[in-house]
């Protein structure tokens, strides 16, 4: 199956090709999925305005998480230029983050998604349209031979790019533990990395992921300094 075998392309260290579906797509180490031949660029788990929405709690943290995700999504998108770009569902962090956009970043972001294609997906944190923000919101979409959406379905066809479960790899080697963001594939689905910066992660051998993929096919695309790592999933250890 390709997709198990990724290519590595000269002069994009960062990069990790694999199929989905038939569909060529490029692991990003950034941890964006791009499609090349649709010119499809797709981002999950954005968690916008995570840090006021904590705040609002009384925790407080660095209030520097939305700034520092629209940073990288500037920097994607300015490296790839896709004519579409599908957030993968809870791009807000909660229903009224939107709303608490500072408005700096408002227009940094209306200016990313100026001249191109945008689809808001629906995520269990924001359900509703983001409010003042242009953008179609839909339930899933579908692209050609891909279907986007927020969960994961277990009864999907192939060709599924999802997020909502942030995945994760740990693998150990010479007596070393690493773990790392992951894409998660088995050639016939996708499930994304978390993308914002105050993201957390579930390893891919939770069982949250049950019956997502084949056993035998399944490689964890681990996102590491400088490159994309496909790990099989005989090498990845729970935790």
């Amino acid at each position: 199956m390709r997709g198990a075998e990724p290519i590595f392309l000269p002069g994009e260290p960062h990069v990790a090709e694999i199929s989905v579906a038939g569909e060529a797509a490029l692991c990003d180490r950034r941890g964006a999925l791009y499609f090349p031949d649709l010119a499809l660029l797709c981002v999950s788990d954005l968690h916008l305005e995570k840090g006021s929405s904590l705040a609002r709690r009384g925790l407080l943290v660095p209030p520097y998480d939305t700034v520092a995700t629209l940073l990288r999504l500037q920097a994607v998108i300015d490296h790839y230029r896709p004519k579409m770009v599908v957030s993968l569902g809870d791009s807000f962090h909660d229903v009224e983050g939107s709303a608490r956009l500072p408005e700096k970043m408002r227009l940094d972001l209306t200016a990313m998604m100026a001249g191109r294609d945008w689809f808001w997906v629906s995520g269990n944190h924001d359900p509703q349209p983001p409010a003042g923000l242009p953008g179609d919101t839909v339930e899933a979409l579908a692209v050609g031979a891909l279907t986007f959406r927020h969960e994961p379905s277990r009864e999907a066809p192939p060709g599924e790019i999802a997020g909502h479960l942030h995945p994760c790899a740990r693998i150990v080697q010479r007596g070393r533990s690493v773990r790392r963001r992951c894409f998660a594939s088995d050639g016939g689905r996708v499930v994304m990395p978390a993308f914002g910066a105050y993201t957390g992660s579930l390893n891919v051998l939770d069982r949250a992921y049950a019956g997502l993929f084949n056993a035998d096919g399944l490689f964890a695309y681990m996102i590491g300094a400088t490159k994309v790592f496909a790990i099989s999933g005989a090498m990845l250890r729970p935790g």
